[in-house]
């Protein structure tokens, strides 16, 4: 099985890196730039040491058939490039993965590409890309979560579940990954309005007194999934509690990490789809909203600098 995972980033790096190491025959999408870096393999940073993973990549203009499957592990920024540079990869046969946070790519892939071929995916990791272009794991966790949008298993949905069945990280097969992407949305838009309003690590907030501030996030997000019809269980509600509330954890949102970069961020396809889907079910999300308004102040002042 030919796999083409578009993006050699913090999430496409390390996961392609691992189905690579176990013999899979994989292919990253790449700007030239980035081609010529990997040039000697991609280097993985992680709590068990580092590691070099030789890599095969081509650029858009290089694509000349078809792949059985295409990952798309970019930000929500470049997907609509992106979308255009697989074209060619796409053939009558060819299944499409996306791994972007939240839900707004879903109908746009849907829309170009026809949702039998799209699949719902979700990852859990937290990585980022260091200036020398290796990928370092800030946690030991690393899951994927894949399935058919709607419901339905087919034999060759064994067989990329098969292929994608490697060292590095634990794979799912959920039936049910609609209702696993929403619940993620959810936590990670948390996760981001927690850490983007108070600007600091988790820790760090929790040291200040933020708990029932931390709280109230939660529950006003899990609010919105529940209008949605994907309520948040006990379980998957204390297993955020943990993650957002956890004494001395150094964990930051993605998001938060790209503005305290100054880089281009996902706040508009995160937050911004997550508030307006809120006011659609007629529920008003104050903290959201606040972030939001945060994140597109900060982003008019860094237009003018």
């Amino acid at each position: 099985m030919k796999i083409l995972v578009t993006g050699a980033g913090a999430t496409g790096g390390y996961f392609g890196a691992r189905l690579s190491q176990a013999g899979r025959d994989v292919t990253f999408l790449v700007r030239p730039r980035r081609a010529e870096q990997l040039r000697g393999g991609l280097k993985l940073i992680g709590p068990e040491g580092e590691e070099t993973v030789a890599v095969h990549t081509v650029t858009a203009d290089r694509i000349t058939a078809p792949y059985d499957l295409v990952i798309i592990a970019v930000k929500a920024g470049s997907l609509a490039p992106v979308l255009d540079q697989i074209a060619p990869a796409v053939g009558p046969d060819t299944l499409i993965l996306p791994f972007l946070n939240g839900m707004a790519h879903m109908p746009e892939l849907n829309l170009r590409f026809g949702a039998e071929r799209v699949l719902g995916g979700l990852v859990r990791v937290v990585t980022t890309v260091t200036d020398s272009g290796a990928i370092h794991q800030l946690k030991p966790i690393a899951t994927m979560d894949f399935g058919p949008q709607d419901g339905m298993a087919t034999g060759k949905l064994e067989e990329i579940r098969e292929q994608l069945d490697v060292p590095g990280y634990e794979l799912t097969f959920a039936t049910d990954i609609v209702d696993a992407m929403w619940k993620k949305w959810a936590f990670i838009t948390a996760a981001g309005v927690v850490t983007c309003l108070m600007r600091g690590s988790i820790g760090d907030i929790m040291a200040a007194g933020g708990q029932p501030f931390i709280d109230q996030v939660i529950a006003e997000t899990e609010r919105v999934a529940a209008a949605a019809g994907h309520e948040v269980t006990a379980t998957e509600h204390a297993a955020t509690v943990h993650m957002l509330t956890e004494p001395g954890s150094v964990f930051t949102s993605s998001l938060y990490r790209d503005v305290a970069a100054g880089l281009p961020h996902e706040g508009e396809h995160l937050l911004g789809h997550f508030a307006a889907t809120a006011a659609g079910f007629g529920l008003e999300v104050p903290l959201t909203s606040l972030a939001l308004l945060q994140l597109r102040t900060h982003d008019r002042a860094m237009a003018r600098a």
